[in-house]
């Protein structure tokens, strides 16, 4: 067996290394963010060597950029795709987040990085445009006169309450919620054919929930 085979406690690392340093990378960079995370601890965290570590990615910037990219290439499938949803309910489903969520990860790398030529502060930048997108297709399927305006705009609501809710420690996305039904509403018309009958539930607070994540 040689060197390169053996992990920190000298077992044979050598299958599935990278798994294993992409699922570190996952576990670390949300609990105590990318800066804070160092090579060794990761190689620790991965149970691989340094020198297996390297064989694998050219250093941190690229294992940064792989954890990004391989984070939700769906982008929300789990309300974008839903079928027993009318278009506007995925748009405000967009909101039922659960306060104890994670800060969204492509925020917390922009942030961190500081460098928006990074390949990860690039993957974020798609990623953030892809979510508006996917809004923007939604509104335009439920009727929106200006569907990317909407998608915009909700896009931002979304990202505001992530942030809001993590800064203040508290759950920012029921108010979000409720400013969403009410760009919606303003911005479909009630006669729209995306429009169940019944759809238009906008309240005082928050609007009724319409599914989860």
């Amino acid at each position: 067996m040689t060197e390169l085979e053996k992990g920190p406690r000298g077992r044979r690392r050598g299958r599935g290394a990278r798994e294993r340093i992409l699922s570190a990378s996952r576990q670390l960079f949300r609990e105590q963010g990318i800066n804070r995370t160092g090579m060794e601890q990761l190689c620790a965290a991965a149970q691989v060597s340094k020198r297996t570590a390297y064989q694998h990615f050219t250093g941190k910037d690229e294992i940064v950029a792989e954890y990004l990219r391989r984070f939700d290439p769906s982008v929300l499938s789990g309300v974008f795709d839903r079928t027993d949803l009318t278009p506007r309910e995925r748009l405000l489903a967009a909101f039922d987040i659960p306060p104890s969520t994670p800060l969204c990860p492509y925020i917390a790398a922009a942030v961190e990085l500081h460098d928006p030529e990074h390949p990860a502060s690039q993957y974020a930048r798609d990623y953030k445009k892809a979510v508006a997108a996917r809004l923007a297709d939604t509104a335009r399927e439920a009727g929106a006169a200006e569907p990317e305006q909407l998608g915009e705009q909700l896009a931002l609501l979304i990202d505001g309450a992530a942030a809001r809710t993590r800064v203040l420690d508290a759950d920012a996305f029921p108010t979000a919620a409720a400013i969403a039904a009410v760009l919606i509403d303003n911005a479909i018309p009630a006669s729209s054919p995306g429009q169940a009958g019944d759809d238009r539930r906008t309240t005082g607070s928050a609007p009724v929930p319409v599914g989860g994540r």
